[in-house]
């Protein structure tokens, strides 16, 4: 009976789940399984693999063999990578100690880069979320400057009216002011012709 490591799928149309397990190669893809040793959700970003790393390497020192797919997240992992430290350990290469040593500064290598991946994603996620904002801001202090200047033509158009009852009154103040000097020139000309 051949042993495969392979994924099992789950969840609605367009938003598949799917579960690490481990099948008889001749079963099903969503049917009979030995054991299920974790889930891998591809929807998030980066992919949410959750599995126990210790079945997982027992069954690959077992024999059992990985899809292409589960290969690549126990590379992931480093189930892959402690196995080949195992392997060393027995052929007596290297010793228990340096192999567990070895795979536990991968482990927290790993880790770090992960955890780097995670934040540099939130802040890029951020960042956009700001440019956005801004450009928003932008399109918004436009359109309202845009209604200001076309209110601004709308009172103008409006305003003719008091501004031509402003101009009578000058021309009524001129007329007067003119009448009055008139007024100084006859009396000089009468005075003139006694």
């Amino acid at each position: 009976m051949a042993v495969k490591i392979r994924l099992a799928r789950r969840g609605r149309k367009k938003a598949a789940m799917f579960d690490i397990v481990i099948a008889d190669s001749r079963a099903p893809r969503d049917g009979r399984f030995i054991e299920k040793i974790g889930t891998y959700n591809p929807q998030t970003n980066p992919a949410t693999i959750n599995f126990d790393g210790e079945k997982a390497f027992d069954w690959i020192m077992k024999g059992a063999q990985p899809t292409d797919t589960v290969r690549a997240m126990l590379s992931y992992r480093g189930v892959l990578y402690r196995k080949h430290l195992q392997l060393g350990v027995i052929k007596g290469a290297i010793s228990q100690e340096t192999a567990d040593e070895r795979y536990t500064a991968w482990k927290e290598d790993k880790e770090t880069k992960i955890e780097s991946k995670r934040t540099s994603l939130g802040t890029a996620k951020d960042d956009a979320r700001q440019q956005r904002l801004a450009a928003e801001t932008k399109v918004k202090e436009a359109r309202s400057e845009a209604q200001r200047a076309k209110q601004a033509a709308i009172d103008a158009a409006n305003a003719p009216a008091p501004v031509a009852e402003e101009a009578t009154e000058a021309t009524s103040e001129a007329e007067g002011e003119t009448t009055e000097a008139a007024a100084p020139a006859e009396e000089t000309t009468e005075a003139a012709a006694e």
